[in-house]
């Protein structure tokens, strides 16, 4: 049996099964200070009887090299009392399991990559657009890590002409991607959610710009077959197809990709997150000699 936690800003998914696509039991708890939020989520998956190992797929910043010293611990982040926080570590010692993981983008990308949009593709990126922005990347069935975990919330998009005056809401980068077409800064600017704006408001427009900026810009650098636009944001109807509108227009059929480049929405849904955490969990165990059961 495996854990699994999808740990977001706002609330914590946790799932027990036998593997990514047999999920036995889930539950969701709000993501409150560190201390009663990690507790919560050990308790609940204790009371599901013995796991073999636990996946964690986290909000980051996140420590994912095995070789620092801080490995699983949370980095500079603006969510109170979190930064610094020994994720991995609690769960560690708390449950006695190995445990797997990475950040929430990568463990979706993971997910949709090999269960969903990314099936046949040798290259997936996973944007989510909810309270922040973030995205991960897989190439080759495995995700990208640097120096740290891709940060794709925070480049610098060309601003609107008609987008100016607002300052963004990042608290390190002011008018980055995620100061300016997150769901906190779209309600910052206009008081409402994009989905309870008008379609012809020009926030749909911003939007759609900014993310389109964005796709181009990972199709230009990573020649990635396959973007994947999650999260609450990118749910509004017509989003998506804005998305691709305005990414062809920046490409101006110059990338030699053409149309192997694919954007699309989550075939797995809300499950993307949950089932790339479980995915998680099963290398961690299989990397201990445990071998999950698929079949029941």
């Amino acid at each position: 049996m495996l854990g699994a936690i999808e740990a977001g800003g706002t609330k914590c998914v946790l799932a027990v099964g036998s593997a990514a696509g047999v999920i036995k039991a889930r539950h969701v708890i709000a993501t409150r200070d560190p201390q009663t939020t990690l507790a919560e989520a050990a308790a609940w998956i204790g009371a599901q009887g013995h796991i073999d190992a636990l996946g964690i797929a986290s909000f980051g910043p996140v420590d994912l090299d095995p070789q620092s010293a801080t490995w699983g611990h949370i980095g500079k982040t603006p969510k109170p009392g979190w930064t610094g926080h020994d994720l991995a570590g609690y769960f560690q010692r708390r449950l006695g399991v190995p445990v797997g993981l990475d950040t929430d983008v990568n463990g979706a990308a993971l997910a949709e990559y090999h269960h969903g949009s990314g099936r046949g593709a040798r290259s997936l990126a996973y944007v989510t657009v909810g309270t922040g922005i973030g995205g991960g990347l897989i190439i080759d069935g495995q995700p990208v890590h640097g120096a740290a975990h891709p940060e794709m919330g925070h480049i610098f998009p060309r601003r609107a002409a008609d987008d100016q005056d607002f300052a963004g809401i990042c608290p390190y980068h002011g008018d980055c991607l995620e100061g300016l077409a997150s769901g906190l800064a779209i309600m910052t600017r206009w008081g409402k959610l994009l989905s309870d704006l008008p379609t012809d408001h020009v926030a749909h427009d911003i939007i759609g710009g900014y993310l389109a900026q964005l796709t181009h810009a990972i199709f230009a650098m990573t020649a990635c077959e396959t973007v994947v636009f999650g999260g609450g944001v990118a749910k509004t109807p017509g989003l998506i197809d804005r998305i691709r509108s305005g990414a062809a227009a920046l490409d101006a059929s110059y990338l030699p990709g053409g149309d192997r480049h694919h954007i699309a929405a989550p075939a797995l849904g809300d499950d993307a997150g949950i089932v790339g955490a479980m995915m998680l969990a099963e290398h961690a165990a299989s990397s201990s000699g445990v071998t999950p059961d698929r079949g029941h």
